[in-house]
């Protein structure tokens, strides 16, 4: 029998593939100890995988002698360090076996004492579990590492947005030097806005993800504030000749093109009950923040859509209707103020104008108390309580006639006196801008939302003034959402139209 190597019972090896198997379907991380102990049932020695030449013990059967490794200390760090592969010695009436695991420095030492050296098949048992461990610890670190790519390129996505969502596609072209996302690279985008279970997001993502850590030439983004939203930036150059949004319908293909991520979204929701999906119209990169508000409003219509899936419809902006020298000189006049507030304050401003403060939060990494320090140091330029919905309304407007900084500031000194917005809003064009908004709304749905905005948004003081619950005002702004094709709960960026709209109808009733 001589240079023949005993092997176990295939009894033993099923068993100890079997626990192998059940671990590795887990998918969490081994329990290395069940295997100790598995082979401790198996020979009758006490086993120990010691970490590294310290002596750190990851894992042992109970009855292990952990006084004798200090004596082990000097062979440990040998085999630890890859000098040895393998090695037995006493210690005391202990005979220890002591066995390397792995390639990569400093290595595992799986330690086997026992009262003599073990039997020909037993040392073949303790050499297949040592193979185990090893493999069942480069599954772990593989996962671990998959894991850590995941969340790093997650971050980077959402970095990317970031940049987009402030308007600035050459600061998320600096962040991805080296692996550009090809979105970077298309001349306009549309936002797809789905709405599915939080759960399913992941999943959703990576199926979709290349080996990049994008998906083609496209970005999937949680969204790190509704949590059952995923942020789709689809790019869409073929859209180059369109008005940003114009001439779409609820419900309207036009913002598909077949392209992208677009049309994978759409069969999710086709074949998902609980799926919606809002689609933008098509608009320059640097202007992803409007894609991303009009892909609330059309989402808010979505969900009651007999489809579940609609796009922007379109509306001209009121700043659009306006007569553009009086309505820039009263909007230069309104933020003029801005320009001694910091950046970074007028920045968040922004956002903190077409999102909730925990959704602005959020997108940015601050705290709620931070953007409400910087909308205070705003609204305090400004004179105006940017708390108020509709002095909200107004500095919005102010701001997006104004964009992120007009080149007309030889009109801005032409020193005539900017004209009050009464005024800007009592022509015919922002009156058939106003009717247009609320004309599909019953008459109760429009009494409960002046209620609520009358009520600064208050839900529960709406449902007081009108003697109703909370829970039907809520009710009531949900059907307004579906027919005026606004957002007004969820992102709630369509509250600055109503608001103008209901105040344009009673200048124009007066």
């Amino acid at each position: 029998m001589g240079g023949v190597e005993e092997r176990p019972a295939a009894g033993q090896l099923d068993g100890l593939l079997r626990e192998v198997r059940r671990q590795a379907a887990r998918g969490a991380d081994p329990d290395l100890g069940r295997i100790l102990d598995w082979l401790y049932w198996q020979t009758g020695s006490h086993v120990a995988l010691v970490a590294d030449g310290t002596g750190r013990v990851e894992a042992a059967t109970e009855g292990f002698p952990l006084d004798a490794l200090p004596a082990l200390a000097p062979l440990l760090a040998r085999l630890s360090s890859g000098q040895l592969a393998a090695a037995a010695t006493d210690v005391g009436a202990l005979r220890m076996r002591c066995e390397g695991l792995g390639t990569h420095e400093p290595r595992p030492v799986l330690v086997v004492a026992g009262s003599s050296e073990p039997a020909p098949e037993e040392a073949a048992l303790i050499a297949h579990v040592g193979t185990a461990l090893t493999l069942l610890r480069h599954a772990e670190d593989s996962e671990r590492t998959w894991r850590d790519y995941q969340r790093k390129a997650g971050q980077l996505r959402f970095a990317v947005l970031q940049a987009l969502l402030a308007g600035e596609p050459m600061l998320a072209r600096r962040m991805t030097t080296g692996v550009v996302p090809p979105l970077l690279d298309a001349g306009r985008l549309r936002i797809h806005l789905l709405h599915c279970p939080p759960s399913e997001r992941d999943r959703i993502s990576r199926a979709q993800q290349d080996p990049s850590g994008y998906h083609g030439p496209d970005l999937m983004v949680h969204c790190p504030v509704f949590k059952e939203h995923l942020i789709c930036l689809v790019a869409d150059d073929e859209g180059e000749g369109e008005g940003e949004g114009e001439g779409e319908g609820e419900g309207d293909r036009s913002g598909e093109r077949g392209r992208g991520q677009g049309e994978f979204l759409r069969r999710l929701v086709r074949d998902n009950p609980r799926y919606a999906l809002g689609v933008s119209g098509a608009h320059p990169l640097n202007a992803t923040a409007d894609a991303y508000n009009q892909a609330a409003h059309a989402l808010a219509a979505a969900r009651t859509a007999p489809d579940r899936v609609a796009s922007y419809h379109g509306r001209t902006p009121l700043d659009g209707v306006l007569a553009r020298r009086p309505a820039l000189d009263w909007a230069r006049s309104l933020v003029r103020p801005l320009d001694s507030v910091p950046k970074t304050s007028v920045d968040v401003t922004r956002l903190a104008l077409n999102m909730p403060r925990s959704a602005v939060a959020g997108l940015l990494g601050l705290s709620r108390n931070t953007v409400a320090a910087h909308l205070r140091r705003a609204g305090d330029a400004l004179g105006r309580d940017l708390t108020d919905v509709r002095c909200r309304a107004t500095v919005h407007l102010a701001l997006a006639l104004t964009g992120s900084g007009s080149d007309g500031s030889a009109e801005a000194e032409s020193g005539q006196p900017p004209p009050a917005l009464d005024d800007l809003l009592a022509t015919e064009r922002a009156a058939v801008w106003a009717g247009t908004v609320l004309r599909p709304l019953p008459a109760r749905h429009r009494r409960t939302l002046q209620a609520w905005i009358d009520a600064n948004a208050d839900a529960q003081r709406a449902a007081h003034a009108l003697g109703i619950s909370r829970n039907t005002v809520r009710a009531h702004l949900r059907a307004a959402e579906a027919v005026l094709g606004l957002d007004l709960l969820t992102v709630g960026t369509g509250i600055h139209d109503a608001v103008h709209a209901l105040h344009i109808s009673d200048i124009h009733a007066g």
